[in-house]
């Protein structure tokens, strides 16, 4: 089983130590996430910062709300990131639901599902090396990985497990084992009638708190914050696995589901959870 690591948001400034600490571990991927209305990092510049700073880790955004950017210049960053990383770039995507994030971007939130589809229409297109339309050549430069990066969608809605089959490469399942494996199944069922080869890449997530009290009392409060936008934060918090028998459970739960990788996601600033972590896999 595959074990990443996903960042916190809180102080951007120290998030090269959580990478380097990461890269010398037995951790596969950094994940950031991403919004436009909130204090964090923007993911594609940061994840470049990262990669930067690291030699071996993957790097993958969690998810990229693509249909907040504009197309031909996502692309053209992805696989920027992607040829310069040597294939290190895993391109997390999805729809984004906060009306805030849509506002500020000018985005028909309405239209968000179908914008996400010619999106991917495009991206594939230009990563493969075709002009971009009539009269407009080719966006390069050419990803590492032939086709682009490999793309994983999130969400929860049966249209967005069919983009898996009809775009992507995999999932990312932010559920827990409960109900990470009727989502993992529906992937599965999608990619077989959509004739795929293979399996799609299946990620799970779990929220994650390691360390003394005051670790896990941040981290509680972080993600509470983060999540009060639902109208059920304490449910949310109510999740954070904070021992170690919960976590090693967890990804034990993950991998009998089938799940190739789990991403451990941390809200708690302390870098040297990714140790605790690490000694515990």
């Amino acid at each position: 089983m595959n074990v990443g690591i996903g960042l916190p948001i809180g102080d951007p400034a120290t998030l090269l130590t959580w990478a380097r600490r990461a890269d010398a571990g037995p951790f596969t991927t950094l994940g950031l996430l991403d919004r436009i209305v909130y204090d964090n990092p923007e993911p594609l510049v940061a994840l470049a910062v990262l990669a930067g700073a690291t030699s071996r880790i993957r790097v993958q955004t969690e998810v990229l709300l693509a249909p907040l950017r504009d197309t031909a210049l996502l692309a053209k960053q992805a696989a920027t990131l992607d040829r310069m990383t040597g294939g290190r770039l895993v391109l997390g995507v999805g729809v984004g639901g906060r009306d805030d994030d849509h506002e500020a971007t000018g985005i028909d939130k309405r239209t968000r599902g179908r914008r996400l589809d010619e999106q991917m229409t495009v991206m594939r297109r230009l990563w493969s090396g075709e002009p971009y339309g009539d009269g407009v050549g080719p966006i390069g430069p050419a990803p590492a990985r032939p086709g682009g990066p490999e793309v994983l969608f999130g969400g929860f809605k049966p249209a967005a497990l069919e983009r898996v089959a009809r775009w992507g490469d995999g999932f990312l399942g932010a559920a827990a084992p409960s109900w990470a494996g009727g989502l993992f199944d529906t992937v599965r069922t999608f990619w077989k009638q959509y004739g795929r080869d293979g399996a799609p890449r299946l990620v799970a997530q779990a929220n994650v708190a390691l360390g003394p009290r005051a670790v896990i009392d941040d981290a509680r409060a972080r993600m509470h914050a983060y999540y009060t936008f639902t109208g059920m934060p304490d449910r949310m918090t109510a999740g954070l696995l904070t021992t170690p028998a919960e976590i090693r459970a967890a990804i034990a739960d993950f991998a009998n589901l089938g799940a190739d990788e789990v991403m451990l996601y941390c809200y708690g600033l302390d870098p040297t959870q990714v140790d605790r972590i690490a000694d515990i896999l």
